[in-house]
């Protein structure tokens, strides 16, 4: 094993941290594969909707994931990819331009105009998280993806700029260092999600990858290859498990296991006859219902959700063009139903994502949904180290420093490549 190429990814989700810790392997420039070494997971209850709520709660599950993932991988991790998501992300759309300076436009000339679009000046609460460039314009040929070696006099560069709240960054930053461990770098959790599970025809025809997570759904809208629209919507698998509570009566660690093991989300493909057990108390006694109500229950909620998620994809002025439909991912994607649910709200082409191109080594224990953005973090961390980042055995900066991640900043090669 090359420690120079080993990544460690970190998802830390309203309801589990889950790490992944993998090898950078294969033709490391343009096919970037890794190879799971190592994979570990922990309860946790210190992140409300994406935001850290208890650093103390956070930091013992980030602790437990790592150290589980590392006794699997039979190697120790400095350094990590984390990803954050949440309400408090902003995405906005920035124009650059500028004089090309000999015949033909270089690099630097790139370059420049992608500084001057990034430039921006940003609220003292706000953190530039990603810039990616979407298109380019020379003179006034409009919609070009790769303008160097082009003859032209101005070059203008269109570019997503995705920003977070400063203080949800700080916090997230300080429960992973207080376990011991160095942020390599912030990643947008859907961005990660759509490495792991979309494909190259998928992002160029249009396709709305929907994360649906315990706290939040995401929404990433992908169109002609680039990212076009991020959006969130504050209900998720925890609702579900709350209406479980409030409709039959149970504990909220029984309605999670009721859901886990008999839930449907789409109400008609339950028999009639179907009848479960529900655990009994001492009160109440033993207690049978139809499961068609549990499914009547966990169908009207996701419906919920799926109505918004149409209706933020229509406020993005999409709804006509994924012709590559919508793929559903995070760990309520895994529940029986869900993809005909989806086809019935969206009325178009639905698929459930879960990580399997370009993972290697241990892959069978991340085939599920759950594991859409942990596995897109390591795969992240894997194209880092073939554009010349760093891995996650890399030495560790010192704690203090505010410009933790300046640094990181500057070597952002243009993430085009990925996303």
């Amino acid at each position: 094993m090359n420690h120079e190429h080993v990544i460690a990814g970190l998802d830390i989700g309203s309801s589990k941290t889950t790490v992944v810790i993998a090898e950078a392997v294969g033709d490391i420039q343009r096919h970037t594969k890794i190879k799971v070494l190592g994979v570990g997971q922990a309860r946790t209850t210190g992140l409300r909707r994406g935001v850290v709520s208890d650093i103390e709660e956070t930091t013992r599950s980030i602790k437990k994931a790592v150290e589980d993932a590392e006794r699997m991988a039979g190697t120790k991790i400095e350094s990590i990819y984390v990803g954050i998501a949440g309400e408090h992300v902003r995405a906005m759309t920035s124009k650059g331009i500028v004089a090309v300076n000999g015949d033909e436009i270089s690099r630097a000339d790139v370059n420049r105009a992608n500084e001057v679009a990034r430039a921006q000046p940003f609220p003292q609460d706000r953190e530039l998280l990603h810039a990616i460039p979407q298109e380019y314009t020379v003179d006034k040929n409009q919609g070009i993806r790769d303008p160097i070696g082009m003859i032209g006099t101005r070059l203008e560069t269109e570019m997503y700029l995705i920003t977070i709240g400063g203080s949800p960054a700080m916090n997230l930053r300080k429960a992973v260092e207080r376990a011991g461990y160095h942020v390599k770098e912030l990643v947008l959790e859907p961005l990660a999600s759509a490495l792991a599970v979309l494909t190259e025809d998928e992002k160029e025809l249009g396709v709305a990858l929907v994360e649906m997570g315990a706290g939040t759904t995401d929404i990433a809208i992908f169109h002609e290859g680039k990212i076009r629209h991020l959006g969130t919507v504050s209900f998720g698998g925890s609702n579900v498990t709350n209406d479980i509570v409030q409709g039959i009566g149970v504990t909220q660690a029984d309605a999670e296991r009721l859901k886990e093991r008999y839930g449907c989300a789409y109400e008609p493909m339950v028999d009639p006859d179907d009848v479960i057990e529900l655990p009994s108390t001492v009160a109440q006694g033993e207690r049978h219902i139809p499961r068609e109500v549990l499914a009547h229950i966990i169908h009207q909620r996701i419906d919920e959700i799926f109505s918004l998620v149409q209706a933020e994809i229509e406020k993005a002025g999409y709804a006509s063009r994924l012709s590559g439909g919508i793929v559903v991912t995070g760990g309520a994607a895994a529940m029986q139903g869900v993809s005909e649910l989806a086809t019935d709200v969206f009325g178009t082409g639905v698929r459930i994502g879960i990580p399997t191109e370009n993972v290697g080594g241990l892959s069978d224990s991340v085939e599920a949904p759950r594991f859409a953005t942990v596995v897109g973090l390591a795969l992240y961390g894997a194209n880092r180290v073939a554009v010349g980042g760093s891995s996650a055995s890399g030495k560790r900066r010192p704690i203090s420093s505010p410009n933790v991640d300046r640094f990181a900043q500057r070597v952002k090669t243009w993430l085009q490549d990925f996303f």
